[in-house]
């Protein structure tokens, strides 16, 4: 392919793209496809002669779009949001255009000084303490991750790092062997997998912490673990809050953790990989207090801030602590103004958003979302057959019918298997409950039906009735129908 048969192609595939996310509520937003049904439609080898490229794009509508999931329809409603947007889409095709491996300055500066200062255009949006932003007096500074996964790994990594050379320096007969024995982070019981998983990684013990009511660690619940571990010789290093549990969007309690971390030398890491994003409106801000006791903290802009992946945002108190748990230097490496190393250009993505957007543009982009998880909580509030299993402070609903979990399960597979629309479920407090997340990321201008199809055998009752709310949400619940729901989606355009 030369650059005229790129340009021409080029063109073709902004359409395609254009036309995709155009059209594709017209989509099932759920495949129906079986495990491995996809390697039977291809050759078991690659082809020795170039193919054509028309043939490709054939392929991709017979091969590859029947087994999408698609997380851009109005109809999904799983996980998080994965975020898109045209601006971004454009600065990715430009990333890869550059093609840069920014490992350091020198090997692209507009690189590594583009992250550095888009991490703290970021940080002033959420009003981050100051010695987060690298652009001032302070010590620390944001880097982009791919996950926030990565950036709990990395984080707990280098907190393993400066808890052994601390115990070291006061008991230099101690070998690392048997300080990492004796290390243990803490966590909530709530949290997402991937902190378990950076502990097996790091070779670290890790331990839950229970939560309240509310599915939140408090600080007398950890204080009490901490104290009982410490009598048993062990020592604490590592503590990952979360602001915004993947479960529920629950809220453990920094202005009561971060002291005591603070206290007992324990690093303290937040993963707001969602709700962060919230943060960035001066009514959610407030969740975001105790931020000032964290050495690290992270959220993920790919899944609420238009944003597309990959593109995890992390801060450091110190960026030595980062820096020195990980400094490698080969010669090929070396060059005097070394101190940041990059990856990918993934920072022109946030600097072609925020400036097509604007801080007002995104802010409403989130209200919109919280909104409209407003209007389903009541929804669902007002159908009596249902039940609220969790405060809905953002853009996440947790519900289920009244009764059992094998009911809830049996009506998650119903909907699941009509393939309208797209749910995931949680456990909270040993009970089978659906999420219903606001997921819809760009422009919308029809309507768009909604249904979860609840079993004719679950309930004898079902009343007739319909309500209509301001945004053009109607809900109407007849013989047959759980709930059926038509939402008139709002845009937000560049």
């Amino acid at each position: 392919m030369d650059a005229e048969e790129f340009r021409r192609r080029g063109m073709e595939m902004v359409d395609y793209v254009a036309n995709y996310l155009e059209n594709i509520e017209q989509r099932p937003v759920y495949p129906d496809v079986e495990p491995g049904y996809l390697r039977s439609l291809i050759p078991t080898e690659a082809p020795l002669e170039p193919d054509n490229y028309d043939d490709i794009i054939k392929d991709v509508d017979r091969v590859i779009m029947p087994g999408v999931t698609h997380w851009h329809s109005p109809y999904f409603f799983a996980y998080f949001p994965a975020a898109t947007s045209y601006p971004a889409l454009l600065a990715d095709m430009l990333c890869g255009a550059i093609g840069c491996i920014g490992f350091s300055w020198a090997a692209s500066p507009a690189c590594t000084e583009l992250e550095t200062v888009m991490l703290d255009w970021l940080g002033k949006m959420l009003n981050l303490p100051e010695h987060f932003i690298a652009g001032t007096h302070g010590h620390g500074g944001g880097v982009i991750q791919s996950t926030a996964s990565e950036a709990t790994l990395v984080t707990l990594l280098a907190a393993r790092c400066k808890a052994v050379r601390r115990v070291q320096a006061s008991n230099p007969e101690k070998s690392e062997a048997e300080i990492l024995s004796k290390l243990v982070a803490y966590t909530s019981e709530q949290a997402h997998c991937s902190v378990e998983r950076a502990s097996l990684i790091g070779g670290a013990m890790i331990k839950k912490v229970p939560t309240d009511n509310n599915y939140a660690v408090g600080g007398d619940m950890f204080k009490k673990m901490l104290e009982e571990d410490k009598a048993a010789g062990l020592i604490p290093f590592y503590f990952c809050a979360t602001l915004g549990t993947t479960a529920s969007c629950a809220f453990d309690r920094i202005t009561e953790l971060g002291p005591i971390c603070n206290k007992e030398n324990i690093w303290m890491h937040i993963d707001a990989a969602y709700a962060g994003s919230a943060f960035i409106c001066p009514e959610f801000r407030p969740l975001l207090n105790g931020i000032e006791f964290a050495d690290s903290f992270n959220f993920n802009p790919h899944k609420w801030l238009l944003i597309n992946f990959d593109c995890s945002t992390m801060w450091v108190k110190k960026r030595e602590d980062l820096i020195g748990a990980f400094k490698m230097e080969p010669l090929y490496l070396k060059h005097e103004n070394q101190e940041s190393g990059k990856k990918r250009f993934r920072s022109l993505k946030m600097w072609f958003v925020f400036r097509m957007y604007g801080i007002q543009g995104l802010q409403a982009y989130i209200r919109k979302h919280v909104g409209l998880a407003k209007e389903f909580e009541s929804l669902v509030r007002a159908d009596k057959r249902f039940e609220i299993c969790a405060e809905v402070i953002m853009g996440l609903v947790c519900f289920r019918l009244k009764g059992s979990n094998r009911l809830n399960e049996l009506l998650l597979k119903r909907i699941t298997k009509s393939r309208e629309i797209h749910l995931v479920p949680c456990q909270l407090s040993g009970r089978f409950v659906l999420r219903f997340a606001i997921c819809a990321q760009l422009r919308q201008q029809s309507l768009n039906t909604l249904q979860t199809h609840s079993p004719p055998d679950l309930h004898t009752h079902r009343p007739k009735h319909k309500q209509k709310f301001h945004h053009g949400t109607e809900i109407s619940k007849g013989e047959n129908t759980g709930i059926s729901i038509v939402v008139r989606k709002d845009s937000i355009s560049t």
